[in-house]
């Protein structure tokens, strides 16, 4: 519960503070408005630490940049043609803008600017009535002219002005709404979930670059779920990521299975679970995130209904992986991460044939190279990948992996399994055997990596004999 003697008091804290205290004289002295507004003063009334200093003015960009320029260290103008200008001061960065009233052509969801002369009206144009008020300085006013501590006290996102003309003038505010959602642990207001539901389609004209930074941002929160399941039931997620709510598989009365939407939202919350318990001060690991999310992607289309009542998904590791790089890099994502979510996707189901039986440790090996990099990630996501609510073969499943996550260190101590190569290299083949580089150089490497995976470390003289032997038996 928002406690409101506190709340007042932080805003005092935030008022106080050296940079707002140093901008709110420097205007002031100058005869213009400021105000902290958005986040800052939403944070602050939450209780929330923010790092963010935005602030708001009646002052036109170069009035803002002659201001600031003595009390700042660097100044940017990459926002000037919306009226923003940036600088850092006293070692942290701020922007400052023009008051706003934008109109947006509703067509490109590009604003065409136009400079307001009051906070009030800056205010109303912006996203959510939470982030919609201002902390004016240095005379400490809380302005909140569409009720935002109000929609505080009772944890609900609400648009400052009718949800269909919010959405119809920026329709990323439909995204902001379901990462809000999951950021504050916030309800969405009916009419703005009915609203998204109604003007889904708008997200059209939406850069795919847009959609991804607001994806990002989402699965960056502590519980991301919360918001995903705004997407989902309002239909917005068909737009842009439509293999998510394809996961609800129908359930009928003689084929009885869990239902993988539901698994999949489980597995995203113990990913996360376990990445802070392993990695505390790490950041959000998004492709691991993803990866969660997507796992199961590839199960829609390879799910059949045997006799009997049973149910398979035969390959839809191999299906998913597939799908998940076409979903990325429809989302405009950097090779690095969709190469990454596309592997783990591929590989989560590897590990659960070692729960059935013990491997050798050219099994182990195998696993270790065939993940990479991504070995610690593909730990996380295939121990969260468990959510049956057998206890029994939960543990055993626990069990199995313990076990492996050890037979791994133990191989770590007794040779580099972390880069397992051939003991000889190509140079090297090429003088054993009197080769020129090409085709059978690599057929060779190949016989050794699979000798060096199978036996672990032989020594170059064991090596050589052996691919020696390998050579004479082709003839």
């Amino acid at each position: 519960m928002l406690n409101m003697v506190e709340s007042l008091a932080r805003l005092e804290e935030l008022a106080a503070h050296p940079v707002v205290a140093t901008l709110a004289r420097v205007f002031a002295d100058a005869g213009r408005d400021l105000a902290i507004v958005g986040g800052p003063v939403r944070d602050a009334l939450l209780g929330r630490t923010t790092h963010d200093f935005d602030f708001t003015t009646d002052a036109r960009p170069d009035e803002i940049l002659a201001l600031v320029k003595p009390v700042s260290s660097v100044q940017w103008d990459v926002g000037r043609a919306f009226g923003t200008i940036g600088a850092k001061v006293k070692g942290e960065q701020v922007e400052i803008t023009t008051y706003r009233a934008d109109s947006y052509d509703g067509v490109t969801r590009k604003p065409t600017v136009e400079f307001g002369d009051t906070l009030e009206a800056d205010l109303s144009r912006r996203d959510f009535t939470v982030n919609a008020m201002a902390l004016r300085v240095p005379a400490r006013t809380l302005v909140d002219p569409t009720g935002g501590v109000e929609d505080l006290l009772a944890g609900r996102l609400r648009t400052p002005i009718d949800p269909a003309v919010s959405f119809g003038d920026d329709p990323l505010r439909m995204l902001r709404a379901a990462r809000f959602a999951s950021q504050l642990d916030f309800a969405v207001d009916p009419d703005t979930l009915d609203a998204i539901a109604e003007l889904r389609g708008s997200l059209e004209i939406v850069s795919p670059e847009r959609i991804q930074a607001e994806l990002v941002r989402l699965l960056q929160t502590d519980d991301p779920v919360r918001g995903i399941r705004v997407l989902v039931e309002t239909g917005l997620i068909e737009e842009f990521l439509p293999e998510v709510p394809a996961l609800r598989l129908e359930v009928d009365e003689h084929h009885h299975h869990k239902d993988v939407y539901e698994h999949s939202l489980t597995v995203l919350r113990q990913a996360i679970a376990l990445e802070k318990k392993r990695h505390p001060d790490a950041a959000p690991d998004v492709p691991l995130r993803l990866a969660a999310l997507l796992h199961d992607i590839g199960k829609p289309a390879t799910r059949r209904l045997e006799a009997g009542g049973g149910v398979t998904f035969h390959h839809h590791d191999i299906k998913g992986a597939r799908l998940a790089r076409k979903r990325l890099q429809a989302l405009r994502f950097d090779a690095a991460t969709t190469t990454v979510v596309t592997r783990l996707v591929e590989l989560h189901l590897r590990f659960f044939g070692y729960a059935e039986g013990a491997w050798t440790d050219a099994a182990v090996r195998r696993y270790v190279r065939d993940a990479g990099d991504e070995l610690e990630r593909l730990h996380i996501l295939t121990r969260a990948d468990v959510t049956t609510r057998n206890k029994r073969k939960a543990q055993r499943l626990a069990s199995a992996y313990d076990d492996i996550e050890a037979r791994i260190a133990a191989l770590r101590e007794q040779e580099e399994i972390d880069s397992i190569r051939p003991e000889l290299d190509g140079n090297r083949i090429q003088e054993v055997l009197g080769l020129t580089p090409g085709r059978e150089v690599g057929e060779a490497y190949r016989f050794l990596l699979e000798l060096r995976l199978d036996e672990g470390v032989l020594g170059e003289d064991e090596a050589e004999k052996r691919l020696r032997e390998w050579w004479a038996a082709r003839g």
